[in-house]
């Protein structure tokens, strides 16, 4: 199920800030592993009635979708700013390990995603479907400046970053994610080099 949304006239003041008041609470106890947290106890925390959760989500899988959705969201917004602040090469640098980040994160909000696995939310295509187009913006930027090889699509670096992601299970996991990144990284460069 997917969150309620209003009719088409927007929240009134207080309600927006009591749905964001339940998604920050929520977002908060998913990401620290709290992924067992009762709605009582995500409401509470946002100083709210649980009838208050319920009006903005219909089920706890519901708003389970919609912090992960906002996560999602924020970080395919990065490329934009990245490639106003870096170089393209640069820009995609630093959105790989943004995406390695994000990973590490998620492994403290996996147990509340398994709630709406079983689920037909399309929650994770459309997650993956956003990444790589996040990627491809960054791929497309970079092959345009010779920087980045071309032929690669953001997909197949999708693909490549979930096996690097994938040994999260695994002590320290995260610092050898982020240097096994710099060498995909490192040879979408050479390739580029040696495509001159």
């Amino acid at each position: 199920m997917e969150a309620l949304l209003p009719s088409s006239r927007p929240l009134r003041a207080d309600a927006r800030r009591n749905r964001e008041a339940l998604l920050a609470a929520a977002r908060e106890a998913f990401l620290t592993g709290e992924a067992d947290a009762h709605v009582e106890e995500i409401a509470r925390r946002a100083g709210v009635a649980v009838g208050t959760l319920y009006r903005h989500f219909e089920t706890r899988e519901a708003l389970v979708e919609e912090v992960y959705r906002q996560e999602v969201d924020e970080l395919c917004a990065a490329p934009a700013e990245l490639l106003d602040r870096h170089a393209p090469d640069e820009a995609l640098r630093r959105f790989l390990l943004l995406l390695v980040e994000h990973a590490a994160v998620g492994k403290g909000m996996a147990v509340a995603l398994e709630s709406i696995m079983a689920t037909d939310s399309p929650i994770f295509d459309d997650a993956r479907t956003q990444m790589a187009q996040a990627l491809d913006q960054l791929l497309k930027a970079g092959t345009a400046a010779g920087t980045i090889r071309g032929g690669v699509g953001g997909r197949t670096l999708l693909r490549a970053l979930g096996g690097i992601c994938g040994m999260h299970a695994t002590e320290g996991w995260q610092d050898e994610a982020v240097r096994i990144t710099a060498i995909l990284f490192d040879g979408l460069r050479f390739g580029a080099q040696n495509a001159g």
